[in-house]
C-alpha cells in the first residue's frame, strides 16, 4: 500500500466513523478563552452617554398605538409616535432582563443556555434564494426550506434548527408560516425560531408550539426565540411590536435587532454608528420589559458598512469587527445576552471572497463574546441567496471555532512529557504509544478541507470546496433519520394549519 492510499484510506475509514453513529447536536459551548475588549471605561461610557442623550432628546419613533399607551403610562415623553426616554426609566427597564436564559427543545438533549460565557450557533435566515443542490441559483420552495432544517437538526455544531432558513416560495406569504413552524417542529427536536411579519403569525407560530409542548409549558420555558428588527433609523414599527408583544406575553425571546447600514442608515462613524445602535436596541429591550416584566430579551444587531462608491453593503469589514468587540462591551456592562452574525458575505459563490468575509465576521464575533450566533452557516450574496455548499463548509467551521473557544487541555501532559523522553532527538512520535492512544483527537481534523499533496488531490478529482460542500450535503440529507413526533400530535398540527389555511387568503390585503 502506497502512502497516498495509507492516508485515504485513514480519511474514509475517519469519515465512517463520525458518521456511524451521527451526533446530533454538541452541548452549548462554554467558552473558556478571554473576550477581546478594545475600549476603555471612558469609550464605553461615551458610547453610553451618547445613546441616553439620542432617547432623551432626539427620541425614538414607537409606531404603534398600543405601545404608546404603554410608554406613557411608564413615564416617558410621548408626542405623537415620538417617544423620549429618561435614562433612569431606561435603565432601570433594561435591568429587569433576565442575564441568560434556557430554551428548552423538543427533546430535553438539546436544550441550550443563552447569556453568561454561552455561546451558540443558529443557520442564516430569510433568503428568497438558494443555490441547490445541484449548484444552480433559483428561488427557494418548501422543499429546500426542509432540507436546511433537516441539515440543521443533524449538524452536530448548530444548536437551533433556525427560522426562515430561506422563504417557501411556492407557498401563499399569507401561509407560509404554518408551513414554515411544521417544517422546524417535524424535521428537528431542536429549540427554533418563530414568525415575526404580522401579530397573528407570531400568534399561530405560538400556538402550534402549545400543541407540541403543552397548553401551560410556554409560560414557564422558553422553547424559541425570534428575530424583531428595529427600522433604523430610530423607529419600531407596528409590525415588529406586535410580534414582541405576543412572544413576550409568552415568555418566548426576542432578538431586539437594529438592521444597521453604517453610513446610509447611521451616521458614517463607527463610534456614531454604535451610539445609534445601541439606543435602538436599549428602547426596544426596555419595551419587552413594559410588556412583560423578566421575559428574556437579547441585544440584537445586524452589523454591515455600505460602500461610499456604490452603496452596497460591504462584509467583514474592519469597521464591522470593530464594533462587534464594542458591543461585546456595552452588552455586559447592561447584564444582558447579546446577538451578533457569524459567517456572513457579499460573495455570490463559495470563493476566496465568502471565506475571507466569513471566517474574519466569524473572529470577532467569537472573541467579543456573542452569547446568540445568527447566520452561522449558509449565508451568501449579502443574505439575498442560501447555499447548501456553504451550509455544510460553514458547519464544519463551526465545529473547528467551538473548538478554538474551549481551553487547551493538560490532561495528557506528563504522558507527552514521557512520549519526549522516549523519542529524544532526531526521531518521530507516530509510533510512540502516546499517539496512538491520542491520534484521533489531538487535533481537529476537517473532512471538508483538502490537505493532501497535489497528486493525491487530482487522483481524488481535483474537487474544489464547492463541490465538497455540496457532495457533503447531499450525503448528510441521505444518512437523514426524522426525529420521533408523536402521531397524535403530528396530526393535531397538520389539522391546525389546514383550519388556519382555510381561514387565511391565498393573497396579501
Amino acid at each position: 500500500m502506497t502512502v497516498e492510499q495509507g492516508r485515504r484510506g485513514g480519511r474514509t475509514a475517519r469519515r465512517k466513523l463520525r458518521t456511524a453513529t451521527p451526533i446530533v447536536s454538541m452541548p452549548t459551548l462554554v467558552r473558556d478563552i478571554p473576550v477581546y475588549e478594545i475600549l476603555n471605561e471612558e469609550g464605553v461610557e461615551l458610547i453610553h452617554d451618547g445613546s441616553m442623550k439620542i432617547l432623551e432628546e432626539v427620541g425614538i419613533d414607537f409606531r404603534d398605538e398600543e405601545a404608546l399607551a404603554i410608554w406613557k403610562q411608564a413615564g416617558a415623553d410621548v408626542q405623537g409616535q415620538r417617544v423620549r426616554i429618561a435614562r433612569e426609566l431606561l435603565m432601570s427597564l433594561v435591568a429587569k432582563t433576565p442575564d441568560m436564559y434556557t430554551m428548552y427543545a423538543r427533546n430535553p438533549e438539546r436544550n441550550i443556555t443563552v447569556g453568561g460565557c454561552n455561546t451558540i450557533f443558529c443557520p442564516t435566515y430569510g433568503s428568497a434564494y438558494v443555490i441547490d443542490l445541484n449548484n444552480e441559483r433559483r428561488y427557494s420552495t418548501l422543499e429546500d426550506l426542509q432540507n436546511f432544517h433537516k441539515l440543521a437538526y443533524i449538524t452536530p455544531s448548530l444548536h437551533m434548527t433556525g427560522g426562515i432558513i430561506c422563504e417557501p416560495i411556492d407557498i401563499p406569504v399569507p401561509k407560509r408560516h404554518l408551513h414554515i413552524a411544521y417544517s422546524m417542529l417535524k424535521y428537528s427536536d431542536k429549540p427554533f425560531m418563530g414568525a415575526t411579519t404580522a401579530r397573528e403569525r407570531a400568534q399561530d407560530t405560538v400556538d402550534m408550539a402549545k400543541i407540541v409542548f403543552g397548553d401551560d409549558y410556554l409560560q414557564n420555558h422558553t422553547v424559541m426565540t425570534s428575530v424583531i428588527n428595529c427600522n433604523s433609523p430610530l423607529v419600531w414599527d407596528e409590525t415588529m411590536l406586535n410580534a414582541l408583544k405576543i412572544y413576550a406575553r409568552n415568555n418566548q425571546a426576542v432578538l431586539c435587532s437594529p438592521f444597521v447600514l453604517a453610513g446610509a442608515n447611521t451616521p458614517a462613524s463607527t463610534a456614531g454608528a454604535l451610539a445609534q445602535l445601541n439606543a435602538e436596541a436599549l428602547a426596544g429591550i426596555a419595551f419587552g420589559q413594559l410588556v412583560q416584566p423578566g421575559s428574556p430579551m437579547v441585544y440584537g444587531n445586524f452589523l454591515t458598512v455600505v460602500s461610499m462608491r456604490s452603496g452596497a453593503p460591504m462584509l467583514g469589514t474592519p469597521e464591522t469587527c470593530q464594533m462587534n468587540f464594542i458591543i461585546g462591551q456595552l452588552a455586559r456592562k447592561y447584564g444582558v445576552p447579546w446577538r451578533s452574525s457569524g459567517m456572513i458575505t457579499g460573495s455570490k459563490v463559495v470563493d476566496a471572497q465568502a471565506a475571507y468575509e466569513s471566517n474574519l465576521t466569524m473572529f470577532s464575533v467569537l472573541l467579543a463574546g456573542a452569547n446568540y450566533v445568527f447566520h452561522a452557516a449558509g449565508w451568501s450574496e449579502a443574505g439575498l441567496t442560501a447555499s447548501f455548499s456553504k451550509f455544510a463548509l460553514d458547519a464544519e467551521q463551526m465545529a473547528m471555532f467551538y473548538k478554538l473557544a474551549k481551553r487547551v487541555s493538560f490532561d495528557d501532559f506528563e504522558e507527552a512529557m514521557a512520549a519526549v523522553r522516549e523519542v529524544g532527538p532526531g526521531g518521530h512520535y507516530l509510533g510512540t504509544a502516546h499517539t496512538q492512544e491520542h491520534f484521533q483527537t489531538a487535533f481537529f481534523m476537517p473532512d471538508l478541507l483538502d490537505n493532501n499533496n497535489y497528486e493525491q488531490w487530482l487522483a481524488d478529482g481535483a474537487s474544489d470546496s464547492n463541490t465538497r460542500g455540496l457532495a457533503a450535503a447531499k450525503a448528510m440529507l441521505e444518512r437523514y433519520e426524522e426525529p420521533t413526533l408523536d402521531p397524535g400530535i403530528d396530526e393535531a398540527l397538520r389539522e391546525f394549519i389546514a383550519k388556519r389555511e382555510h381561514e387565511l387568503p391565498d393573497e396579501m390585503r
